[in-house]
């Protein structure tokens, strides 16, 4: 495959999904400007009550700025009311950096030169092993996209082997068909997260040069097909910073809501992921989106998702985690390691994803919590 390829064509093999919501979102992308709306506009979105698509359109915008302290705090108590002050704990645990596309922004791109690192399953059960030793029960399991390396079999024996440590088990890999995602909930994982990058069609192309990420219906989809495979839940995110973070979280949202109300029953989360540099590339850096422009799509997807949960990674630093996680963010990470192993050791062994900025271990992160008055929990799901 090669920058030739139709970005919104499919690879043969690839399975199909008959659905409208990419078309419905790419048309609501293609009429949004941010520019339009006026200050009354986020006035009548923040004056409570259920918050429309335009009003969750006014949030992002431009007008929304100076109403950052409102926003905030009716974050804040559409969290509290949804969730109390309980706040979920997990880490990642990345099992494999053999990637087959060539993303411009990422460590794990095929033309870098990193240590490629892929663990055999008693690695994995000595990682796992070592993580829940720390007191978390959810595990985000997540590789390269590489279907050689870490192909479906591969991947379903890992999540057998977290299941036996942990209560609710994530993925984050590539996107697979849907008997494909039946087997992985079969074999253990809960839900799936799939960054869509960004919604601009074009820039995706430029930014997704080779390999099979470069067909953008089919991983815009995923999400879809991991709810028809049995996962109870899925998670939504742009990688913010690569293209207009406005126009991008705007389409993430409506993206979310338009699959939680085909599938009422499905359990929506937000990711809010900023560019970062990498090992390859020390220069990289969001485009025009600062921490208060962060934190107010954080507070738009609050307001308008209200019983969405939100996750602050450890891409953030420190201050920002917390304060999110005081306003609106549920879910925090903790002990983070984004190389190949490392939590056995303490150092990871293949070459990392992205540079993290906020190193703290699961204790550290309690006793923040703690010192919030906010409830650490660890196991957000007991199974019967």
């Amino acid at each position: 495959m090669d920058v030739n390829f139709d970005c919104m064509a499919y690879i043969s093999d690839m399975e199909r999904t008959e659905s409208d919501i990419m078309e419905r979102v790419l048309k609501a992308v293609r009429g949004y400007d941010p520019e339009k709306f006026s200050e009354k506009d986020v006035e009548n979105a923040l004056s409570g009550g259920e918050c429309s698509e335009d009003g969750f359109a006014a949030l992002l915008s431009p007008a929304a700025e100076p109403f950052l302290e409102r926003a905030a705090i009716a974050a804040r108590r559409e969290t509290g009311r949804r969730f109390g002050n309980s706040r979920y704990l997990f880490t990642p645990l990345y099992i494999s950096n053999y990637c087959e596309n060539g993303c411009v922004y990422c460590g794990f791109n095929r033309r870098n030169k990193i240590v490629r690192k892929r663990l055999e399953y008693s690695e994995i059960e000595e990682e796992l092993l070592a993580v829940s030793e720390s007191g978390l029960r959810e595990i985000l399991i997540v590789t390269g996209e590489s279907r050689r390396y870490s192909d479906i079999e591969y991947l379903g024996g890992a999540c057998r082997l977290a299941r036996k440590y942990f209560s609710t088990v994530g993925l984050e890999i590539y996107p697979v068909d849907t008997t494909e995602y039946a087997y992985l909930h079969g074999c253990g994982a809960d839900f799936v997260t799939v960054f869509q990058e960004t919604y601009d069609v074009e820039i995706y192309s430029e930014i997704h040069p080779q390999g099979r990420k470069r067909s953008f219906p089919y991983r815009f989809n995923a999400q879809e097909r991991a709810l028809k495979g049995g996962m109870r839940g899925v998670g939504f995110a742009a990688l913010l910073g690569v293209a207009d973070f406005r126009r991008d979280a705007y389409a993430a949202g409506i993206h979310a809501g338009l699959i939680q109300r085909k599938y009422p029953h499905a359990e929506i989360s937000f990711s809010c992921p900023r560019l970062r540099p990498t090992a390859s590339d020390k220069g990289l850096c969001p485009k025009n989106i600062d921490e208060r422009r962060l934190l107010q799509v954080i507070t738009a997807f609050r307001i308008f998702m209200p019983y969405a949960g939100i996750t602050i990674s450890s891409r953030e630093n420190a201050v920002f985690r917390d304060n999110a996680v005081s306003i609106a963010a549920t879910k925090i990470s903790a002990g983070v390691s984004v190389g190949i192993g490392g939590h056995t050791s303490g150092e990871a062994e293949g070459g990392e994803q992205f540079e993290i900025d906020d190193g703290r271990g699961v204790s550290e992160i309690c006793g923040m919590l703690k010192g919030r008055n906010l409830q650490p929990v660890m196991n957000e799901y007991i199974y019967l």
